[in-house]
Protein backbone atom coordinates (compact mmCIF):
# COMPACT_ATOMS: atom_id res chain seq x y z
CA UNK A 1 0.00 0.00 0.00
CA UNK A 2 1.14 3.44 -0.56
CA UNK A 3 1.49 5.79 2.30
CA UNK A 4 -0.77 8.70 2.73
CA UNK A 5 -0.04 11.64 4.28
CA UNK A 6 -0.08 13.07 6.90
CA UNK A 7 2.19 10.40 8.52
CA UNK A 8 1.37 10.52 12.37
CA UNK A 9 4.43 10.79 14.72
CA UNK A 10 4.80 9.55 18.31
CA UNK A 11 7.52 9.99 20.55
CA UNK A 12 7.82 7.50 23.45
CA UNK A 13 9.94 8.82 26.31
CA UNK A 14 11.13 7.56 29.99
CA UNK A 15 9.04 7.76 33.22
CA UNK A 16 11.36 9.81 35.11
CA UNK A 17 10.85 13.52 33.93
CA UNK A 18 14.21 13.97 34.69
CA UNK A 19 15.68 11.82 31.54
CA UNK A 20 13.03 13.06 29.71
CA UNK A 21 13.49 17.08 30.15
CA UNK A 22 17.44 16.05 29.57
CA UNK A 23 16.87 14.40 26.24
CA UNK A 24 14.52 16.53 24.97
CA UNK A 25 16.79 18.37 22.59
CA UNK A 26 17.84 15.57 20.77
CA UNK A 27 14.69 14.32 20.23
CA UNK A 28 13.56 17.30 19.00
CA UNK A 29 16.50 17.63 16.31
CA UNK A 30 15.51 14.02 15.52
CA UNK A 31 12.10 15.29 14.59
CA UNK A 32 13.25 18.05 12.72
CA UNK A 33 15.16 16.15 10.35
CA UNK A 34 12.74 13.78 9.87
CA UNK A 35 9.85 15.88 9.03
CA UNK A 36 12.40 18.10 6.75
CA UNK A 37 13.35 14.57 4.67
CA UNK A 38 9.65 13.78 4.53
CA UNK A 39 9.18 17.02 3.17
CA UNK A 40 11.36 16.48 0.53
CA UNK A 41 9.52 13.03 -0.43
CA UNK A 42 6.26 15.42 -0.57
CA UNK A 43 4.74 13.64 2.85
CA UNK A 44 3.69 15.88 6.24
CA UNK A 45 4.47 14.87 10.16
CA UNK A 46 1.50 15.32 12.38
CA UNK A 47 2.61 15.03 15.53
CA UNK A 48 -0.08 12.74 17.65
CA UNK A 49 0.68 14.50 20.96
CA UNK A 50 1.99 18.60 21.52
CA UNK A 51 4.93 19.53 23.38
CA UNK A 52 4.11 20.30 27.44
CA UNK A 53 5.68 23.46 28.89
CA UNK A 54 4.97 22.43 32.08
CA UNK A 55 7.02 18.59 32.10
CA UNK A 56 9.14 20.40 29.59
CA UNK A 57 9.54 17.72 27.27
CA UNK A 58 7.31 16.14 24.32
CA UNK A 59 7.38 12.62 25.54
CA UNK A 60 4.96 10.36 26.31
CA UNK A 61 5.86 9.61 29.68
CA UNK A 62 3.39 6.97 31.10
CA UNK A 63 0.93 3.97 29.88
CA UNK A 64 -2.15 5.85 30.13
CA UNK A 65 -0.77 9.25 28.08
CA UNK A 66 -0.15 6.42 25.45
CA UNK A 67 -3.71 4.73 25.47
CA UNK A 68 -5.42 8.07 25.10
CA UNK A 69 -2.98 8.71 22.64
CA UNK A 70 -4.06 6.21 20.11
CA UNK A 71 -7.45 6.46 21.46
CA UNK A 72 -7.43 10.01 19.52
CA UNK A 73 -6.05 9.11 16.53
CA UNK A 74 -8.22 9.59 13.67
CA UNK A 75 -8.28 6.27 13.00
CA UNK A 76 -6.76 2.91 13.65
CA UNK A 77 -5.02 3.02 10.35
CA UNK A 78 -3.62 5.90 9.73
CA UNK A 79 0.46 5.62 9.10
CA UNK A 80 2.57 5.57 11.99
CA UNK A 81 6.09 6.86 12.69
CA UNK A 82 7.54 5.90 16.57
CA UNK A 83 10.57 8.55 16.65
CA UNK A 84 12.91 7.69 19.51
CA UNK A 85 16.70 9.25 20.15
CA UNK A 86 16.26 8.14 24.14
CA UNK A 87 15.69 5.71 26.09
CA UNK A 88 12.35 4.80 25.90
CA UNK A 89 9.49 2.15 28.19
CA UNK A 90 7.49 0.21 25.53
CA UNK A 91 4.85 -0.24 27.86
CA UNK A 92 3.50 3.48 27.27
CA UNK A 93 3.14 2.44 23.72
CA UNK A 94 2.24 -1.68 23.22
CA UNK A 95 -1.43 -0.64 24.09
CA UNK A 96 -2.33 1.32 21.15
CA UNK A 97 0.09 -0.72 18.73
CA UNK A 98 -1.48 -3.90 19.17
CA UNK A 99 -4.63 -2.84 18.04
CA UNK A 100 -3.10 -0.43 15.34
CA UNK A 101 -4.17 -1.74 11.58
CA UNK A 102 -2.33 1.34 10.11
CA UNK A 103 1.35 0.31 8.47
CA UNK A 104 4.37 0.89 11.70
CA UNK A 105 7.75 2.49 11.48
CA UNK A 106 9.90 2.97 14.24
CA UNK A 107 12.91 5.17 13.64
CA UNK A 108 16.13 5.81 15.69
CA UNK A 109 19.26 8.14 15.14
CA UNK A 110 22.36 6.51 14.82
CA UNK A 111 23.63 8.38 18.19
CA UNK A 112 25.37 7.02 21.03
CA UNK A 113 24.68 10.72 22.96
CA UNK A 114 21.65 8.79 24.88
CA UNK A 115 20.74 5.26 24.30
CA UNK A 116 18.18 5.99 21.26
CA UNK A 117 19.08 2.30 19.46
CA UNK A 118 18.53 0.37 22.52
CA UNK A 119 14.80 2.07 23.11
CA UNK A 120 14.35 0.89 19.51
CA UNK A 121 15.80 -2.13 19.64
CA UNK A 122 13.66 -3.03 22.95
CA UNK A 123 10.66 -1.37 21.22
CA UNK A 124 11.11 -3.86 17.88
CA UNK A 125 11.46 -6.99 20.69
CA UNK A 126 8.57 -6.17 22.03
CA UNK A 127 6.34 -5.90 18.83
CA UNK A 128 7.82 -9.23 17.54
CA UNK A 129 6.56 -10.68 21.16
CA UNK A 130 3.63 -9.33 20.40
CA UNK A 131 3.07 -10.09 16.62
CA UNK A 132 2.75 -6.84 15.71
CA UNK A 133 3.80 -6.02 12.36
CA UNK A 134 6.10 -3.18 11.56
CA UNK A 135 9.41 -1.36 9.83
CA UNK A 136 12.37 -0.17 11.38
CA UNK A 137 14.89 2.12 10.15
CA UNK A 138 18.26 3.70 11.48
CA UNK A 139 20.19 6.68 10.57
CA UNK A 140 22.73 9.67 11.58
CA UNK A 141 21.53 12.35 10.03
CA UNK A 142 18.98 11.29 7.22
CA UNK A 143 20.41 11.84 4.60
CA UNK A 144 22.35 8.37 3.63
CA UNK A 145 21.27 6.67 1.03
CA UNK A 146 20.57 3.68 2.79
CA UNK A 147 17.63 5.28 5.03
CA UNK A 148 16.32 7.41 1.59
CA UNK A 149 16.20 4.22 -0.59
CA UNK A 150 14.64 2.43 2.41
CA UNK A 151 12.14 5.11 3.77
CA UNK A 152 11.13 5.55 0.06
CA UNK A 153 10.46 1.46 0.23
CA UNK A 154 8.20 2.03 3.29
CA UNK A 155 6.53 5.08 1.81
CA UNK A 156 5.59 3.96 -1.35
CA UNK A 157 4.81 -0.03 -0.21
CA UNK A 158 4.12 -0.03 3.50
CA UNK A 159 6.83 -2.21 4.40
CA UNK A 160 10.52 -2.43 5.08
CA UNK A 161 12.35 -5.56 3.50
CA UNK A 162 16.29 -5.66 5.03
CA UNK A 163 18.71 -8.09 4.26
CA UNK A 164 19.07 -10.39 6.62
CA UNK A 165 20.99 -13.29 4.82
CA UNK A 166 23.66 -13.68 7.59
CA UNK A 167 21.15 -15.73 10.07
CA UNK A 168 20.40 -19.27 9.25
CA UNK A 169 18.39 -21.58 10.76
CA UNK A 170 20.44 -24.40 12.57
CA UNK A 171 18.91 -27.46 10.22
CA UNK A 172 20.78 -25.14 6.71
CA UNK A 173 23.77 -25.54 9.13
CA UNK A 174 26.76 -27.81 8.96
CA UNK A 175 25.98 -31.28 11.04
CA UNK A 176 27.04 -30.73 14.44
CA UNK A 177 29.93 -32.88 15.96
CA UNK A 178 28.71 -36.22 17.93
CA UNK A 179 30.86 -35.08 20.95
CA UNK A 180 30.05 -31.67 20.71
CA UNK A 181 26.13 -32.85 20.33
CA UNK A 182 26.23 -34.98 23.37
CA UNK A 183 27.98 -32.58 25.54
CA UNK A 184 24.78 -30.11 24.70
CA UNK A 185 22.16 -32.71 25.49
CA UNK A 186 23.68 -33.56 28.32
CA UNK A 187 23.35 -29.99 30.05
CA UNK A 188 19.69 -29.72 28.54
CA UNK A 189 19.03 -33.31 29.48
CA UNK A 190 20.16 -32.69 33.65
CA UNK A 191 18.21 -29.12 33.24
CA UNK A 192 14.75 -31.32 32.18
CA UNK A 193 15.60 -33.68 34.96
CA UNK A 194 16.83 -31.46 37.90
CA UNK A 195 15.16 -28.24 36.79
CA UNK A 196 16.08 -25.16 38.06
CA UNK A 197 14.88 -22.17 39.76
CA UNK A 198 14.74 -18.64 38.26
CA UNK A 199 14.49 -16.13 41.50
CA UNK A 200 12.75 -12.92 39.62
CA UNK A 201 12.67 -9.90 42.21
CA UNK A 202 9.76 -7.60 41.02
CA UNK A 203 9.26 -8.49 37.23
CA UNK A 204 8.55 -6.07 34.24
CA UNK A 205 11.51 -3.61 34.40
CA UNK A 206 11.33 -0.18 32.26
CA UNK A 207 8.36 -1.81 30.36
CA UNK A 208 10.45 -4.26 28.94
CA UNK A 209 7.40 -6.45 27.72
CA UNK A 210 10.16 -8.82 25.36
CA UNK A 211 11.80 -9.56 28.78
CA UNK A 212 9.26 -11.56 30.18
CA UNK A 213 8.93 -14.85 29.68
CA UNK A 214 5.43 -16.67 29.68
CA UNK A 215 5.66 -19.49 32.15
CA UNK A 216 4.15 -22.52 29.60
CA UNK A 217 7.24 -21.71 27.76
CA UNK A 218 10.02 -21.17 30.48
CA UNK A 219 8.69 -24.96 31.96
CA UNK A 220 10.03 -26.61 29.32
CA UNK A 221 13.12 -25.56 29.19
CA UNK A 222 12.62 -27.57 33.26
CA UNK A 223 13.06 -23.67 34.66
CA UNK A 224 10.40 -22.48 36.69
CA UNK A 225 10.02 -19.04 38.18
CA UNK A 226 10.83 -17.91 42.23
CA UNK A 227 8.51 -14.81 42.03
CA UNK A 228 10.01 -12.48 45.01
CA UNK A 229 9.43 -9.43 45.89
CA UNK A 230 12.00 -6.28 46.06
CA UNK A 231 10.09 -5.66 49.77
CA UNK A 232 12.34 -8.68 50.30
CA UNK A 233 15.39 -7.46 49.45
CA UNK A 234 14.95 -3.90 50.86
CA UNK A 235 13.99 -5.67 54.54
CA UNK A 236 16.99 -8.30 54.63
CA UNK A 237 18.94 -5.57 53.37
CA UNK A 238 17.97 -3.50 56.83
CA UNK A 239 18.99 -6.93 58.63
CA UNK A 240 22.56 -6.91 57.35
CA UNK A 241 25.20 -4.67 60.12
CA UNK A 242 27.57 -2.20 58.73
CA UNK A 243 30.17 -4.32 59.90
CA UNK A 244 29.18 -7.18 57.18
CA UNK A 245 29.03 -4.90 54.18
CA UNK A 246 32.34 -3.49 55.33
CA UNK A 247 33.84 -6.79 55.00
CA UNK A 248 32.97 -6.85 51.42
CA UNK A 249 34.20 -3.25 50.68
CA UNK A 250 37.38 -3.84 52.16
CA UNK A 251 37.39 -7.48 49.68
CA UNK A 252 37.20 -5.14 46.72
CA UNK A 253 39.74 -2.67 47.97
CA UNK A 254 42.13 -4.85 48.57
CA UNK A 255 41.67 -6.94 44.93
CA UNK A 256 42.45 -3.36 43.73
CA UNK A 257 39.21 -2.11 42.50
CA UNK A 258 39.01 1.44 42.79
CA UNK A 259 36.06 3.57 43.93
CA UNK A 260 35.87 6.93 42.59
CA UNK A 261 35.23 9.24 46.18
CA UNK A 262 35.67 12.75 46.36
CA UNK A 263 36.86 15.00 49.73
CA UNK A 264 33.26 16.87 50.23
CA UNK A 265 31.06 14.13 49.37
CA UNK A 266 27.65 14.98 48.43
CA UNK A 267 25.09 12.06 48.26
CA UNK A 268 22.73 14.23 45.57
CA UNK A 269 25.79 13.70 42.63
CA UNK A 270 28.85 12.02 44.32
CA UNK A 271 29.34 8.22 45.11
CA UNK A 272 29.79 7.84 48.86
CA UNK A 273 31.07 5.16 51.18
CA UNK A 274 27.35 4.95 52.52
CA UNK A 275 26.09 4.71 49.09
CA UNK A 276 28.81 1.64 48.47
CA UNK A 277 27.93 0.04 52.09
CA UNK A 278 24.19 -0.09 51.11
CA UNK A 279 25.12 -2.00 47.50
CA UNK A 280 27.21 -4.44 49.45
CA UNK A 281 24.51 -4.81 51.72
CA UNK A 282 22.67 -5.67 48.87
CA UNK A 283 24.31 -7.82 47.09
CA UNK A 284 24.99 -9.85 50.67
CA UNK A 285 20.83 -10.25 50.63
CA UNK A 286 20.50 -10.95 47.52
CA UNK A 287 22.81 -14.49 48.26
CA UNK A 288 20.98 -15.34 51.24
CA UNK A 289 17.60 -14.85 50.15
CA UNK A 290 18.58 -16.82 46.80
CA UNK A 291 19.82 -19.66 48.78
CA UNK A 292 16.71 -19.40 51.08
CA UNK A 293 14.42 -20.12 47.26
CA UNK A 294 17.02 -22.18 46.29
CA UNK A 295 17.32 -20.22 43.15
CA UNK A 296 19.83 -21.15 40.48
CA UNK A 297 19.80 -17.13 39.04
CA UNK A 298 18.15 -14.10 40.51
CA UNK A 299 17.26 -11.37 38.26
CA UNK A 300 16.88 -7.62 40.24
CA UNK A 301 14.46 -5.47 38.97
CA UNK A 302 15.65 -1.85 40.59
CA UNK A 303 13.86 0.39 37.84
CA UNK A 304 10.98 0.81 38.90
CA UNK A 305 10.91 0.45 43.06
CA UNK A 306 13.95 0.07 44.53
CA UNK A 307 15.49 3.16 43.03
CA UNK A 308 13.48 5.62 44.93
CA UNK A 309 14.62 3.58 47.88
CA UNK A 310 18.45 2.17 47.75
CA UNK A 311 21.44 3.00 45.62
CA UNK A 312 21.89 1.35 42.41
CA UNK A 313 21.47 -2.94 42.37
CA UNK A 314 24.61 -2.64 39.49
CA UNK A 315 27.56 -2.99 41.83
CA UNK A 316 25.81 -6.45 43.51
CA UNK A 317 24.95 -7.90 39.70
CA UNK A 318 28.24 -7.43 38.26
CA UNK A 319 29.70 -9.57 41.20
CA UNK A 320 27.28 -12.33 41.29
CA UNK A 321 28.70 -12.94 37.97
CA UNK A 322 31.87 -13.45 38.94
CA UNK A 323 33.18 -16.65 39.94
CA UNK A 324 35.94 -14.54 42.32
CA UNK A 325 33.90 -12.53 44.67
CA UNK A 326 33.69 -11.54 48.14
CA UNK A 327 32.41 -14.67 50.21
CA UNK A 328 29.27 -14.38 51.72
CA UNK A 329 28.21 -16.68 54.39
CA UNK A 330 24.58 -17.55 56.20
CA UNK A 331 22.86 -15.91 58.65
CA UNK A 332 24.38 -17.23 61.39
CA UNK A 333 28.01 -17.04 60.11
CA UNK A 334 28.79 -20.98 59.68
CA UNK A 335 29.34 -21.79 56.29
CA UNK A 336 29.93 -19.71 52.88
CA UNK A 337 26.86 -19.60 50.29
CA UNK A 338 27.40 -20.62 46.77
CA UNK A 339 31.12 -20.71 47.21
CA UNK A 340 33.89 -21.04 44.74
CA UNK A 341 30.92 -19.79 42.44
CA UNK A 342 29.10 -16.97 40.08
CA UNK A 343 25.81 -17.28 41.27
CA UNK A 344 24.02 -16.09 37.41
CA UNK A 345 22.41 -12.46 37.76
CA UNK A 346 20.43 -10.76 34.69
CA UNK A 347 20.48 -7.61 35.20
CA UNK A 348 16.73 -5.50 34.63
CA UNK A 349 15.14 -8.99 35.56
CA UNK A 350 15.75 -10.00 31.71
CA UNK A 351 14.59 -13.48 31.99
CA UNK A 352 15.60 -13.78 27.91
CA UNK A 353 18.89 -13.01 29.20
CA UNK A 354 18.42 -15.40 32.38
CA UNK A 355 18.11 -18.15 30.22
CA UNK A 356 21.03 -17.61 28.25
CA UNK A 357 22.80 -16.92 31.06
CA UNK A 358 22.02 -19.84 33.31
CA UNK A 359 22.55 -22.63 29.98
CA UNK A 360 25.78 -20.63 29.19
CA UNK A 361 27.38 -20.97 32.85
CA UNK A 362 26.38 -24.38 32.76
CA UNK A 363 28.12 -25.16 29.38
CA UNK A 364 31.19 -23.14 30.18
CA UNK A 365 31.84 -24.91 33.25
CA UNK A 366 31.59 -28.53 31.17
CA UNK A 367 34.01 -27.35 28.95
CA UNK A 368 36.25 -26.23 31.29
CA UNK A 369 36.08 -22.40 30.22
CA UNK A 370 35.56 -19.43 32.83
CA UNK A 371 31.75 -19.28 32.76
CA UNK A 372 31.48 -15.25 33.81
CA UNK A 373 28.71 -14.06 31.46
CA UNK A 374 26.81 -10.81 30.72
CA UNK A 375 24.47 -8.98 28.77
CA UNK A 376 25.25 -5.55 27.29
CA UNK A 377 23.31 -3.19 25.47
CA UNK A 378 23.44 -2.44 22.06
CA UNK A 379 24.33 0.90 22.64
CA UNK A 380 25.85 2.11 18.94
CA UNK A 381 29.05 1.73 17.04
CA UNK A 382 31.60 3.25 14.26
CA UNK A 383 33.90 2.16 11.93
CA UNK A 384 37.38 1.98 13.20
CA UNK A 385 40.52 1.07 10.99
CA UNK A 386 37.43 0.05 8.22
CA UNK A 387 35.77 -2.13 10.54
CA UNK A 388 32.67 -1.82 12.40
CA UNK A 389 33.31 -2.02 15.92
CA UNK A 390 30.23 -2.34 18.07
CA UNK A 391 29.71 -0.45 21.65
CA UNK A 392 28.11 -2.83 24.18
CA UNK A 393 27.31 -1.13 27.06
CA UNK A 394 25.39 -2.50 29.86
CA UNK A 395 24.07 0.69 32.27
CA UNK A 396 26.26 -0.37 35.28
CA UNK A 397 28.35 -3.44 35.98
CA UNK A 398 29.57 -6.38 34.15
CA UNK A 399 32.14 -9.67 36.24
CA UNK A 400 35.51 -8.10 37.07
CA UNK A 401 36.66 -11.18 35.08
CA UNK A 402 35.62 -9.73 31.36
CA UNK A 403 37.31 -6.15 31.75
CA UNK A 404 41.16 -5.60 31.47
CA UNK A 405 42.82 -5.79 34.32
CA UNK A 406 40.06 -8.06 36.51
CA UNK A 407 39.60 -6.03 39.76
CA UNK A 408 42.60 -3.78 39.30
CA UNK A 409 40.90 -2.37 36.20
CA UNK A 410 37.42 -2.21 37.32
CA UNK A 411 36.21 1.38 38.36
CA UNK A 412 33.32 2.51 40.48
CA UNK A 413 31.64 5.79 39.52
CA UNK A 414 28.67 7.30 40.80
CA UNK A 415 25.36 6.52 38.82
CA UNK A 416 24.34 9.58 36.67
CA UNK A 417 21.80 11.51 38.60
CA UNK A 418 19.01 11.46 35.85
CA UNK A 419 18.77 7.99 36.02
CA UNK A 420 19.66 7.27 39.44
CA UNK A 421 18.99 9.82 41.94
CA UNK A 422 19.60 7.81 44.99
CA UNK A 423 23.27 7.06 43.39
CA UNK A 424 25.45 4.01 43.62
CA UNK A 425 28.74 2.81 42.17
CA UNK A 426 29.09 1.22 38.71
CA UNK A 427 31.46 -1.45 37.69
CA UNK A 428 33.24 0.32 35.21
CA UNK A 429 36.30 -0.57 32.67
CA UNK A 430 37.08 -1.93 29.25
CA UNK A 431 36.31 -5.30 28.47
CA UNK A 432 39.61 -7.40 27.87
CA UNK A 433 40.61 -8.44 24.25
CA UNK A 434 39.17 -12.05 23.18
CA UNK A 435 37.17 -14.41 21.72
CA UNK A 436 33.61 -13.46 22.27
CA UNK A 437 30.03 -15.86 21.52
CA UNK A 438 27.68 -13.75 21.51
CA UNK A 439 23.69 -14.96 21.84
CA UNK A 440 20.17 -13.41 21.98
CA UNK A 441 17.03 -15.58 23.55
CA UNK A 442 13.73 -13.82 22.19
CA UNK A 443 9.84 -14.45 21.72
CA UNK A 444 8.91 -14.72 18.07
CA UNK A 445 5.64 -16.55 16.83
CA UNK A 446 4.76 -17.58 20.56
CA UNK A 447 8.02 -19.53 20.93
CA UNK A 448 11.17 -19.60 22.13
CA UNK A 449 13.99 -18.73 19.40
CA UNK A 450 17.81 -17.97 19.84
CA UNK A 451 20.45 -15.86 17.67
CA UNK A 452 24.01 -17.01 18.13
CA UNK A 453 27.11 -15.74 16.66
CA UNK A 454 30.63 -15.31 17.02
CA UNK A 455 32.30 -11.69 18.04
CA UNK A 456 35.71 -10.61 18.70
CA UNK A 457 36.49 -8.07 21.65
CA UNK A 458 39.24 -5.65 20.47
CA UNK A 459 41.56 -3.28 22.86
CA UNK A 460 41.51 0.47 20.83
CA UNK A 461 44.11 3.06 22.05
CA UNK A 462 43.01 5.17 24.71
CA UNK A 463 42.40 8.14 23.37
CA UNK A 464 39.64 6.02 20.95
CA UNK A 465 38.06 4.66 23.85
CA UNK A 466 37.72 7.64 26.03
CA UNK A 467 36.41 9.69 22.50
CA UNK A 468 33.69 6.82 22.69
CA UNK A 469 32.78 6.70 26.12
CA UNK A 470 32.23 10.51 25.99
CA UNK A 471 30.20 9.75 22.67
CA UNK A 472 28.01 7.40 24.89
CA UNK A 473 27.63 7.07 28.95
CA UNK A 474 31.29 6.97 30.66
CA UNK A 475 30.31 5.66 33.92
CA UNK A 476 29.61 2.69 32.13
CA UNK A 477 31.46 -0.55 31.19
CA UNK A 478 32.27 -0.56 27.89
CA UNK A 479 33.20 -3.71 24.91
CA UNK A 480 34.54 -2.87 21.49
CA UNK A 481 32.80 -6.10 19.50
CA UNK A 482 33.50 -6.97 16.11
CA UNK A 483 31.07 -9.07 14.64
CA UNK A 484 32.08 -11.89 12.26
CA UNK A 485 29.93 -11.40 8.87
CA UNK A 486 27.46 -9.47 9.88
CA UNK A 487 26.96 -5.84 9.16
CA UNK A 488 25.52 -2.91 10.79
CA UNK A 489 22.17 -2.75 9.36
CA UNK A 490 21.87 -6.97 8.84
CA UNK A 491 22.06 -6.99 13.06
CA UNK A 492 19.97 -3.75 13.41
CA UNK A 493 17.26 -5.44 11.12
CA UNK A 494 17.74 -9.10 12.53
CA UNK A 495 18.60 -8.09 16.55
CA UNK A 496 15.07 -8.22 18.45
CA UNK A 497 16.23 -6.95 21.79
CA UNK A 498 18.27 -4.19 23.37
CA UNK A 499 20.07 -6.40 25.10
CA UNK A 500 22.97 -9.08 23.97
CA UNK A 501 24.45 -12.12 26.16
CA UNK A 502 28.19 -12.21 25.55
CA UNK A 503 30.76 -15.05 27.40
CA UNK A 504 34.30 -15.32 26.09
CA UNK A 505 36.17 -18.55 24.87
CA UNK A 506 39.95 -18.90 24.97
CA UNK A 507 40.37 -19.18 21.50
CA UNK A 508 38.71 -19.26 18.49
CA UNK A 509 38.43 -22.93 17.80
CA UNK A 510 37.32 -23.19 21.77
CA UNK A 511 34.54 -20.74 20.67
CA UNK A 512 33.64 -22.78 17.58
CA UNK A 513 32.88 -25.87 20.17
CA UNK A 514 31.02 -23.63 22.61
CA UNK A 515 28.71 -22.25 20.21
CA UNK A 516 27.92 -26.15 18.65
CA UNK A 517 27.29 -27.71 22.14
CA UNK A 518 25.01 -24.75 23.19
CA UNK A 519 23.41 -24.99 19.76
CA UNK A 520 22.79 -29.14 20.89
CA UNK A 521 21.89 -27.71 23.83
CA UNK A 522 19.06 -25.55 23.01
CA UNK A 523 17.95 -27.62 20.14
CA UNK A 524 17.01 -30.41 22.92
CA UNK A 525 15.15 -27.59 24.56
CA UNK A 526 13.08 -27.19 21.99
CA UNK A 527 14.78 -23.52 21.16
CA UNK A 528 14.76 -22.72 17.53
CA UNK A 529 18.26 -21.92 16.80
CA UNK A 530 19.73 -19.27 14.10
CA UNK A 531 22.80 -18.90 13.57
CA UNK A 532 24.69 -15.00 12.40
CA UNK A 533 27.47 -14.40 10.46
CA UNK A 534 30.45 -16.80 9.89
CA UNK A 535 33.65 -18.29 11.75
CA UNK A 536 31.17 -20.26 13.67
CA UNK A 537 31.74 -23.14 12.44
CA UNK A 538 28.50 -24.25 11.56
CA UNK A 539 28.04 -22.26 8.41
Amino acid sequence: MTIKSPIYLVANGDSRSAANQTCWEAQDTLEQALDKVLQSFDHTIQRAHEYDATKQHGFIDSQRMGMQIFANLPSDDVPLIVAEAVWQYSHHVLPGLTTHKGPILTIANWSGQWPGLVGLLNLNGSLTKANVKYSTLWSKDFTDEFFLNKLKEWLETGIIKHDISHARPLEQCKMIVEEDEQIGKQVAEDLLKNKAIMGVFDEGCMGMYNAIVPDELLHKLGIFKERLSQSALFYEMQQTSDEQARVIYGWLKRKGMKFILTDEQNDRTDLTEEQILMQCKMYISAVRLADDFGCDLIGIQYQQGLKDLVPASDLAEGLLNNVDRPPVKDRTNTYELFSDSALPHFNEVDECAGIDALITNRIWKQLGFSPETTLHDVRYGEDYNGIFTWIFEISGAVPPEHLIGGYKGAISVRQPVMYFHKGGGTICGISKPGEVVWSRVYIEDDRLKIDIGRARAVELPKQESDRRWRETTPQWPMMHAQLFGITRDQMMAKHKANHIQVAYAPDAQSAQKAIAVKAACFRRLGVEIIICGTETGLE
